[in-house]
C-alpha cells in the first residue's frame, strides 16, 4: 500500500503534509502535490494533516487506479518538495469544490524546495 494525492489538493495545495513526511516523498506541482509510490513507506502521518482530506490509501483509490497512476507519473517529472509553503491565497474558495482534475489540472512542475 501506499497513499495517494487526490484532486482535493488541486488550487489549494497545501502542504503540512510536507512537514512531517519522514522521507520527503511529496513532489510539487504548480497547483498540487503528489506522492512518490515507491517512496512512500506507508506510515500515515500525512494524512491526517491534509486539511482538505485529500490524502488517501491507495486502497481508496478510483476503481481505474487514476490517482496513483498520476501521483507515479507526475512524481517522476516534478520537483520534490521538503518544506513546508504558503498556500495559493485563493485556496479556501476552492477547498470544497469537485471535479478539480478536470477544471483545473497543471502538468507544470512547481518550484520544489
Amino acid at each position: 500500500m501506499t497513499y495517494i494525492v487526490t484532486d482535493a489538493c488541486i488550487r489549494c495545495k497545501y502542504t503540512d503534509c510536507v512537514e512531517v513526511c519522514p522521507v520527503d516523498c511529496f513532489y510539487e506541482g504548480e497547483n498540487m502535490l503528489v506522492i512518490h509510490p515507491d517512496e512512500c513507506i506507508d506510515c500515515g502521518v500525512c494524512e491526517p494533516e491534509c486539511p482538505v482530506e485529500a490524502i488517501k490509501p491507495d486502497t481508496e483509490d478510483d476503481t481505474d487506479g487514476k490517482w496513483l497512476a498520476l501521483n507515479s507519473k507526475y512524481a517522476t517529472e516534478w520537483p520534490n518538495i521538503t518544506v513546508k509553503k504558503d498556500a495559493p491565497s485563493d485556496a479556501a474558495q476552492f477547498e470544497t469544490e469537485s471535479g478539480k482534475l478536470e477544471k483545473y489540472f497543471s502538468p507544470k512542475p512547481g518550484s520544489g524546495g
